[in-house]
């Protein structure tokens, strides 16, 4: 029997030699995902990459005079390493430069121009090159882009038109009767009543002013508009346009593509109709999320409150940063950065309730039955152990419920109330005093106790695992469970009593040292 496929997506990124910490939200919430559907035995295709055509990448080039092309190259390397150093799983990177892409979108482009959906006429209005928009007189904010704020350029071309205004009613119907197909709610709710309803205009999908883009076949002084390069990848990536579409009939449509909630725009009224106009199946889901904002506003260069993802994992670990970004901001909601709240989140959660328990937990079982567990007729259940398993493996069936919506934040949140309420455990029980006891069944009771703790920390290993992929195995290379993968597969951490009478811990390093705010 062939495993369920999963296509999930991040944007493909424009190469910015300034990557900051919000770009990594995005990725790092994907990775996630793919994690917990791998571990879930779907066959998983992860895809990112580099959005690298258009005007205002030309203009960065000249300015450092080298080409576009070495441009680009010089910073792909270096989000592909940030990837890397993040712990990054996906399966696919594709650039917008890549040969087999631009092959693709030339297709594509000249199919819609042979069946009337792109017509030639001549274009004059508002442009944002920072974000490749563009704008009507009315859309305008202040007579700024509405989207960043930042100067309009007023452009006059000759260019080719997509007939956007023809799918207009029809993508109002799909986004009506597909409730899902734009999360969150309120997302749904903008592009029907900001965009859609009150009209859409024919968008220009051409340039002549500049040459950084892909050449449209049939009349060389255009090149394709970059977010029509761009939103092809989804279904480029799988070969759509070659002389192999193995992939592309394997995996699309894609299961979800993750977005910021500023490009939701493009990725749920431009993509779906130039879907629509290929005769294509739309996405199942775009799912745009908030903003992780830095003293109330957007991280940019430009204001110069940008964060540095390399510098927080040289500093606090990949995992930690991992956690905090998938822990801290309500998914689909703006957060908040500071490194206030991301060092009392690790102190808190990882280093005071992850960290601490299992420490204590190996230390005990070192100290009272020399790191190895006493068979099952020498233990004696001790205190509130339902309570441990209702929060641990009972938890299971919840977790997947919140994995499968895509809510990070509350998945983790039931996580950690099992982490914490085994902290809790070690307090009512008190193994010290069971320990100093002269009733043989108290050390049973004792046996019993660590046998629980052990249990439970094995389980909270397995679920912690699509957040935190390096943690789990320190934990349970501690728990003594190195190799023993037959008890550590998704599914056993919904069976409670699978840690082995044969397991010896050992003492490992501090998984995450407590940090001096100061």
């Amino acid at each position: 029997m062939s495993k369920p496929t999963y296509y999930i997506t991040t944007p493909i990124y424009y190469p910015s030699d300034n990557l900051h910490i919000g770009h990594s939200y995005t990725t790092v919430a994907a990775d996630a995902e793919a994690r917990y559907r791998r571990l879930k035995g779907y066959d998983v295709m992860f895809l990112t990459g580099t959005d690298e055509h258009g005007l205002k990448i030309q203009r960065k080039a000249e300015a450092k005079g080298v080409t576009p092309q070495q441009y680009v190259d010089e910073i792909v390397a270096g989000i592909k390493e940030l990837w890397k150093i993040m712990n990054i799983s996906n399966d696919r990177f594709i650039r917008t430069t890549d040969d087999y892409h631009v092959a693709a979108v030339q297709k594509i482009f000249k199919q819609l121009y042979d069946q009337g959906d792109i017509y030639k006429s001549s274009y004059e209005g508002w442009y944002c090159t920072p974000c490749e928009s563009f704008w009507t007189e009315t859309q305008l904010k202040d007579g700024k882009c509405p989207d960043c704020g930042r100067p309009v350029e007023n452009a006059k071309e000759e260019s080719y038109f997509f007939r956007l205004s023809k799918y207009q009613d029809r993508l109002i119907e799909y986004i009506e009767s597909h409730p899902d197909f734009i999360q969150p709610v309120s997302r749904k709710n903008e592009m029907l009543n900001n965009f859609l309803r009150p009209g859409l205009e024919d968008l220009c999908v051409s340039r002549t002013t500049f040459d950084w883009g892909i050449p449209v076949t049939f009349d060389d002084k255009h090149v394709v508009y970059v977010w029509v390069d761009a939103l092809s990848n989804y279904i480029t990536a799988m070969g759509y346009g070659s002389d192999d579409e193995s992939d592309y009939k394997k995996y699309w449509p894609a299961q979800v593509h993750l977005v910021g909630k500023e490009i939701v725009r493009f990725h749920t009224i431009i993509w779906p109709a130039i879907l629509m106009a290929l005769d294509l199946p739309l996405p199942e889901q775009v799912y745009g999320h908030g903003w992780l904002l830095i003293d109330g506003g957007k991280m940019s260069k430009s204001v110069g409150n940008v964060v540095d993802p390399v510098q927080l994992v040289d500093m606090y670990g990949a995992d930690a940063i991992r956690y905090f970004l998938l822990r801290e901001v309500p998914f689909g909601s703006d957060g908040q950065f500071t490194h206030e709240a991301l060092i009392n989140r690790i102190n808190a959660d990882l280093a005071n309730d992850l960290g601490n328990l299992v420490s204590r937990t190996v230390s005990m079982q070192i100290k009272y039955f020399g790191g190895k567990m006493p068979a099952k007729e020498d233990r004696l259940d001790c205190g509130p152990v339902d309570d441990i398993k209702a929060l641990t493996s009972g938890n299971l069936e919840k977790v997947n419920e919140l994995m499968d919506a895509l809510q990070f934040p509350t998945a983790l949140t039931e996580i950690w109330k099992g982490i914490s309420r085994m902290n809790k455990y070690i307090d009512e029980t008190a193994p010290w005093v069971l320990a100093k006891s002269e009733d043989p069944d108290d050390k049973k009771r004792l046996a019993g106790v660590m046998y629980t703790l052990l249990e439970g920390l094995r389980i909270a290993s397995i679920l912690i695992e699509p957040f935190m992929p390096e943690t789990p195995k320190k934990i349970q290379a501690q728990l003594g469970l190195t190799g023993k993968d037959d008890i550590l597969k998704w599914e056993n951490a919904g069976e409670w009593g699978l840690y082995p009478d044969s397991a010896e811990v050992s003492k490992g390093e501090v998984l995450f040292p407590r940090i001096d705010i100061k």
